[in-house]
């Protein structure tokens, strides 16, 4: 089996991350993080995305999700990484960051169906989550990242990650699905 596929014969949980082009630290503003939250939401409200659990770290996204037995985790995928990509660059553009904006263009150039900016790397790579202790595992591992890079010392510190919502029972910043497990 092919390690970054979707099959929902399998299970429809999975772990995936999708990176910013080059690595460009994008997620260094409010409003760049809320362009990622409000998208989660409006998945979650109208796509039948199931949040698990999540992390938003300065050029990368950590998602543990579900869905509904109407969509795929592959067209929830593609319609939010389409939305927050144009709300990234409208946004850049507000800003006037034109070195990031470039690096977009050039990675848009290169695409096999030209685009004018390219945002995400390519696939987002789903990681089917077959057991409990796997779901744990990667649970950790995205709760930890922001620690592991040094940015705090306990993963709760962080603001957006759900780290919060699993150790403090903060949904302030958006609600997690605590029902949707094993």
């Amino acid at each position: 089996m092919k390690r970054y596929r979707v099959d929902p014969d399998l299970t429809n949980i999975y772990f995936s991350t999708s990176t910013i082009v080059e690595w460009q630290c994008v997620f260094k503003e409010e409003k760049y993080f809320q362009i990622i939250i409000d998208s989660l939401k409006f998945c979650q409200k109208q796509k039948g995305l199931y949040l698990l659990g999540y992390v938003i770290m300065l050029n990368h996204v950590h998602l543990l999700t579900g869905n509904n037995e109407n969509t795929s985790i592959s067209n929830i995928m593609r319609d939010f990484r389409h939305y927050t990509a144009n709300q990234i660059i409208k946004n850049l553009s507000e800003d006037n960051e034109k070195l990031i904006l470039y690096v977009f263009k050039k990675a848009g150039e290169k695409c096999a169906k030209k685009q004018q900016y390219k945002v995400w790397q390519d696939d987002f790579h789903p990681e089917a989550i077959l057991s409990e202790d796997w779901l744990q595992q990667k649970m950790e591992y995205i709760h930890y990242n922001p620690v592991k890079k040094g940015y705090i010392e306990k993963p709760e510190y962080w603001k957006y990650s759900s780290a919060r919502n699993w150790l403090c029972d903060d949904d302030s910043i958006i609600e997690i699905d605590r029902t949707y497990l094993f």
